[in-house]
């Protein structure tokens, strides 16, 4: 009996750790292992509105592009011929021709020599990319969110697992020691069908727990792969998740990289470039064209008499803006209320930002601090099942007894790791606020 109890004790004392050894197992059974940072690198290549923001993000920079490509002179070469029916004039039917054939072939350069209206889209559409590539950073971070609670779902589930057959074969143990104990007429008949019942609760819970893992695993594939029942596990993290930063800190992280707040500030701006080009409706614009080439009745440099055909030609032009009967005014008021509305929505983002950031610290520093209370509840969990068996043993206790022992271990082993992952995802929420830490 003593070398039994030994043995059982030995058990119960490194029973966690070898829940943790059987994780680990887990976590390398499957066809593919992956790392959270190997999860959200396959998320992003089938994640549809991540995928969808990047497109926004290259659309705006080539707006971007074409806005500053607008401000620049432009060259083109034209190239044509006019038939004018003749009518024994010089000119033919059309007087405003200068003959029945006219030859085109000029390089024009073109330039706006003042316009503010494209110089104010150009800054509106430089701000309308800090916005798109601000909004790419939102979907990624909240795909990392996403990501993060799939992934830990998974591996609280493999946790779930290595506990239940860590308790399964501590049941299966009790079960043997108390047929031993009716066979001995130390215990009556009622102890072992509590055991047996304890065995099939637990070999109950170890069908749930892997029923549970693969439903997340199915789950989590449609996010990772392009087929949902790609078999894969995923590395086992929890205890080596990154310290909480001091609450300074990370108001200070949040502040200088939260995509929201910077979405805000650049839609604000791009409002504000708004209203100049709106304006620009009121000033005048300057062109200038300059063209050299031919354009003459014959395809030549020099015309039958011998004159140069080959030469210059320059146009300027002033265009200003009389009347349009107040569309131009109307555009100004409309884009000062896209200013009050984006200054609005900027302050919305800041108040949300720091509610947010408050409520996210918070959850992370009370599951940090509860983790070594949870880990002390596993420890006196296992001892007090260790001290029950060695009295039941002794005939000292009831096998109930030793039942809601083996119930306490069980619901502390699981706590343990229900916290670890708690602390887990208060990083990971935390972090699409402030970036990596």
């Amino acid at each position: 009996m003593r070398t039994f109890s030994l043995t059982v004790g030995l058990s119960l004392v490194l029973g966690y750790q070898i829940s943790f050894a059987q994780s680990g197992v887990a976590a390398t059974s499957g066809s593919i292992s992956l790392t959270l940072q190997d999860a959200m690198q396959r998320a992003r290549q089938y994640s549809q509105q991540v995928f969808s923001a990047n497109i926004d993000a290259q659309i705006a920079h080539q707006d971007a592009v074409q806005a500053k490509a607008a401000l620049l002179p432009t060259a083109e070469a034209q190239s044509g011929y006019i038939y004018t029916q003749p009518n024994g004039t010089p000119s033919g039917v059309f007087v405003p021709n200068d003959g029945p054939h006219v030859y085109i072939d000029q390089l024009n350069v073109h330039a706006d020599l003042y316009d503010p209206g494209k110089r104010a889209d150009y800054r509106r559409s430089v701000a309308a990319e800090a916005v798109a590539k601000a909004k790419k950073d939102i979907a990624e971070r909240g795909l990392f969110a996403t990501v993060a609670g799939d992934f830990y779902s998974m591996v609280a589930a493999q946790r779930k697992i290595a506990n239940a057959q860590v308790s399964l074969k501590e049941a299966r143990d009790f079960q043997d020691l108390s047929e031993k104990q009716e066979r001995g007429g130390e215990v009556a008949h009622v102890d072992v069908i509590k055991a047996q019942l304890q065995v099939r609760q637990r070999e109950r819970e170890s069908k749930d727990a892997q029923a549970t893992l693969d439903k997340s695993r199915m789950g989590f594939a449609v996010l990772l792969f392009p087929a949902y029942n790609q078999e894969f596990a995923v590395t086992d993290d929890l205890e080596t998740a990154p310290k909480l930063p001091e609450r300074p800190e990370v108001q200070s992280m949040a502040g200088e990289s939260s995509p929201d707040i910077r979405a805000a500030q650049a839609t604000l701006q791009q409002s504000t470039f708004g209203i100049q080009s709106a304006r620009a409706g009121y000033l005048p614009t300057v062109t200038f064209d300059y063209w050299f080439g031919i354009q003459a009745n014959t395809f030549a440099i020099h015309n039958p008499e011998g004159f140069n055909q080959l030469g210059s030609s320059v146009a300027a032009q002033v265009n200003i803006p009389i009347w349009n009967w107040g569309a131009t005014k109307s555009k100004v008021k409309q884009a000062e209320l896209e200013v009050q509305r984006a200054k609005n929505d900027l302050g919305v983002a800041q108040r949300t930002l720091l509610s947010q950031l408050d409520i996210f610290y918070t959850e992370a520093r009370v599951a940090s601090e509860q983790i070594a209370f949870l880990r002390d509840s596993v420890a006196m969990s296992a001892e007090n099942l260790r001290l029950t068996r060695l009295r039941y043993t002794a005939a000292e206790s009831s096998a109930q007894e030793v039942v809601d022992a083996q119930n306490g271990l069980v619901d502390a082993r699981n706590a343990l790791d229900d916290g670890l992952v708690r602390y887990r995802l208060a990083i990971a929420n935390l972090q699409t606020l402030t970036g990596a830490f």
